[in-house]
């Protein structure tokens, strides 16, 4: 009677009473790599109006109030994708991870005209003066953490369509999002830093 006490008072924990190890290993990739991206902004800050010449912030920059909206907009969608495939809707699950996948290659393509534009237009490139290299240096940071998001999103949706995930596969998907919700929140920083107190 004692020993079953004893053994009952031993159990093991039930699933799900901590979080799972790919939540947990993101949580972990989030915090390295919000430091990386603190560096880049305090540089990008602590430079701010010390050019010795142009082109400046003011000169050339655009605000990208329409890539932004496409960019944060994504957020919403992965979030109806990962509710759907909890609850076993597969097809909306593909149809709200296709549209995220569309709205940050949206954004991702802006970025890419916008660089087109610095540099073939006003000639700012990372070696062009202390702005252009901190510049390219927190942008681009960004935008290769947008590839790197997209192509992730993309191998999930090729292998939701050819049948490999679902509900199961529930946990993974929302350790995938955790990172797509990161790459968001840093545009946030990064569009207030270089768009709105850097020009």
């Amino acid at each position: 009677m004692i020993n079953a006490t004893a053994s009952t008072h031993h159990a093991a924990p039930t699933e799900g009473a901590f979080p799972s190890r790919g939540r947990v290993g993101m949580c972990c990739l989030i915090a390295t790599e919000a430091a990386l991206f603190s560096i880049f902004v305090a540089a990008y800050l602590f430079y701010i109006g010390k050019s010795l010449h142009g082109p400046y912030p003011a000169q050339v920059l655009e605000v990208p109030m329409l890539p932004t909206i496409c960019l944060l907009a994504s957020s919403a969608t992965i979030m109806l994708a990962e509710r759907a495939l909890r609850q076993g809707y597969r097809v909306l699950f593909s149809g709200s991870w296709f549209l995220t996948i569309l709205l940050g290659g949206a954004f991702l393509y802006a970025t890419a005209l916008e660089w087109y534009r610095l540099i073939f237009t006003h000639h700012l490139t990372i070696s062009t003066n202390l702005f252009g290299t901190t510049f390219y240096s927190l942008v681009g940071f960004h935008a290769m953490h947008v590839t790197v998001g997209l192509l992730l999103l993309t191998l999930v949706l090729v292998l939701s369509v050819l049948g490999y995930v679902s509900q199961a596969q529930s946990a993974r998907v929302e350790a995938l999002s955790l990172y797509w919700h990161f790459v968001d929140v840093v545009w946030v920083v990064v569009f207030l830093v270089v768009y709105i107190i850097g020009r």
